[in-house]
């Protein structure tokens, strides 16, 4: 009997160390981009690019808004509203 005890306990530990990883290992990203929607900016500041990757034209701020046109994994293209007011490319994952 102590030893299924002991041994049930450890599991339970094990599973709940196990979840409490897999929770706090995650990126706290916001909401991804929709293709037709204009989003909300969430980070504390966006580069807007004239490709993915590609070099910087513009920040977006917290608040200001992209109208997203397309999408690829990782990166949206788009018109930036704002301080910047052209089309190109953001980081996807950083919207409200």
């Amino acid at each position: 009997m102590t030893a299924t005890r002991t041994l049930l306990r450890t599991a339970a530990a094990s599973a709940a160390l196990t979840a409490a990883v897999a929770l706090t290992a995650a990126p706290a990203l916001a909401a991804d981009g929709t293709v037709g929607q204009r989003e909300a900016v969430c980070a504390h500041d966006l580069y807007v690019r004239t490709a993915p990757g590609g070099a910087w034209t513009g920040t977006l701020y917290t608040g200001q808004t992209f109208l997203v046109e397309r999408a690829q994994p990782g990166w949206v293209y788009g018109f930036a509203y704002g301080d910047i007011n052209r089309r190109g490319w953001v980081q996807d994952g950083w919207f409200c």
